[in-house]
């Protein structure tokens, strides 16, 4: 991929990682993802963020197009530390020799511990912190714990355009540079992934970010994430939007039933509990831990206002994969959901009390008297998981009228 020209002076001189598809070694990446990186012509030539060092050869070769010899460069802006924006940092700096080094207060730290950075021209960037490179100027804005301590964005005021970091990001690998050059659905499905598997730990940052962003009254035509796709013209609200309404979290009338299972038993009983919501009209969407990945039921778990939770009883506990996806979900921290759990049993019956005790780590309201069944589900049972159903359904509706 050649540099992309986003505005006047202003490219595109990041990587594209076509096979990437495990994104940080825990969240998946279908679609593989990109690592922008940008660069500014002015009379300080500035380099803003790096890419993964397995794809500096892409990197240095769009940076060498653009500017010729990198000595040409006269600034970097460290955005944000992590490997994957800032893993050819080292070796920028000792190729180009910058005059500054631009980075969060957080960042200076983060140099430190994982670059073992020395002697380096490091300029310290609170928020409010601005730099004039020519006929541009740059203002840096302190988003800690966006998603690392040491995030920043800069906001270029001449050119109406917020380089933000990890924030409205997807992964997506493709030649499109652009949100408006690919398929709307697509792109929703991918921004809504990347926010539920990587930032909505931070939800409640995300909207004071928003809030304070608004306040600076920040004129914003291009908003450019470190991973996926560009947002330009009305794509800018769209993705504005949407981060306040995943950080929002409001209860939605939909149930995530996810379980695993030994002999049949629990997966059949979680078919009987979801006729039971369906009954009462709230859909559902019934994911085996085995056939997903722990991010795409994180995914889907953001369009659900419960979540149930079913495993057979294992050596006294809960099966395996139940407890790596539930110590992934609670390490994300959902907002506003219902939990309710759901199991079998041979000798003995721990696996609904361990499920609910985890589910009460990150749901608001977890339901009483959870269904468990000794061995196979008898007709009578499949009944009782059919009323289960329905009374998660009830207590879904009373949580979202509340919410309203």
């Amino acid at each position: 991929m050649q540099p992309v020209e986003l505005k006047k002076g202003v490219h595109w001189v990041g990587a594209i990682d076509w096979n990437g598809k495990d994104f940080h070694g825990y969240s998946l990446a279908r679609s593989g993802t990109t690592y922008n990186a940008f660069l500014i012509q002015d009379e300080k030539t500035t380099l803003i963020d790096t890419v993964k060092e397995d794809h500096k050869g892409e990197f240095f070769c769009n940076l060498s197009q653009v500017v010729g010899d990198l000595q040409n460069i006269d600034y970097i802006v460290a955005n944000h530390l992590e490997p994957d924006h800032a893993g050819c940092l080292v070796e920028a700096v000792e190729r180009i020799k910058p005059e500054k080094i631009f980075v969060s207060p957080m960042g200076q730290r983060s140099l430190e511990t994982i670059y073992h950075a020395k002697d380096w021209p490091l300029e310290i960037c609170k928020s409010g912190t601005s730099a004039s490179i020519g006929s541009r100027s740059l203002q840096f804005v302190e988003t800690r714990m966006l998603h690392w301590p040491d995030n920043m964005v800069t906001y270029i005021p001449e050119e109406k355009m917020l380089i933000c970091s990890d924030a409205f990001g997807q992964n997506w690998a493709t030649s499109q540079r652009f949100a408006d050059e690919v398929d709307s659905s697509q792109l929703e499905k991918l921004l809504k992934e990347y926010f539920a598997n990587i930032v909505q730990p931070y939800s409640p940052v995300v909207l004071k970010t928003l809030d304070a962003l608004e306040k600076l009254g920040l004129d914003i035509d291009m908003l450019v994430p470190d991973h996926g796709l560009i947002w330009r013209g009305k794509g800018v609200k769209f993705a504005l939007d949407k981060y306040r309404e995943y950080s929002i979290g409001a209860p939605k009338p939909k149930a995530l039933i996810f379980y695993d299972t030994m002999w049949h038993s629990t997966e059949t009983m979680a078919s009987a509990i979801a006729t039971g919501l369906k009954a009462e009209g709230i859909e559902s969407r019934i994911m085996h831990v085995k056939a997903y990945h722990h991010s795409e039921i994180m995914t889907e778990l953001m369009d659900c206002g419960a979540v149930v939770a079913g495993s057979p009883t294992h050596n006294n506990g809960i099966m395996p994969y139940m407890g790596s996806t539930l110590t992934y979900m609670k390490g994300l921290r959902p907002l506003n959901k219902i939990g309710a759990a759901f199991g079998s049993f041979g000798w003995s019956g721990e696996c609904v009390n361990i499920l609910s005790d985890w589910l009460g780590l990150f749901c608001d309201e977890v339901m009483e008297n959870p269904i468990k069944v000794k061995n196979r589900p008898t007709h009578e049972n499949f009944e009782e998981c059919h009323a289960y159903g329905q009374a998660i359904a009830k207590a879904l509706k009373v949580k979202i009228a509340a919410f309203e």
